[in-house]
């Protein structure tokens, strides 16, 4: 199976328990929206849209929440917010979020800072030297 397919809308509360070594289909995604309206299509876009940006890091990831908010409502100006927060195994959450004149452009600057931080964490996970324990070690008679 392709790690560029969409995250799954809901798991299961056993899957759940297994989260974190899955591929895309099984990492699930939380779409929460305030003061906007979405659509089924967009919120399966986006799902789709997470699924290929994050989709080659699913092992490391055990769930996304997406939340959309208007923040001036009709007052107007850059208010459309997109807050993604990625809950990674073994390491600290990513949140990244954009804000933008229209939807689309908060959405898609979301994913691409999200992917920029998901990739670094996991990349400094592999790359971090394994730390040695000092605390009671043998020390010399003496």
């Amino acid at each position: 199976m392709s790690d560029r397919t969409s995250f799954a809308r809901r798991l299961p509360k056993a899957a759940k328990r297994t989260a974190g070594r899955t591929s895309a289909p099984q990492v699930p995604a939380n779409i929460r929206v305030f003061d906007v309206d979405l659509s089924r299509e967009e919120r399966a876009r986006i799902r789709h849209s997470l699924g290929a940006k994050l989709g080659k890091y699913a092992t490391s990831i055990e769930r996304v929440t997406v939340r959309v908010r208007d923040v001036n409502g009709p007052r107007g100006g850059i208010d459309k917010l997109c807050r993604i927060k990625v809950v990674l195994s073994g390491l600290p959450s990513v949140v990244f979020e954009s804000r933008a004149l229209s939807l689309k452009p908060a959405i898609n600057g979301a994913l691409s800072g999200t992917e920029r931080a998901v990739r670094r964490s996991v990349q400094r996970r592999h790359t971090k030297p394994i730390k040695v324990a000092t605390r009671g070690a043998l020390r010399p008679d003496g």
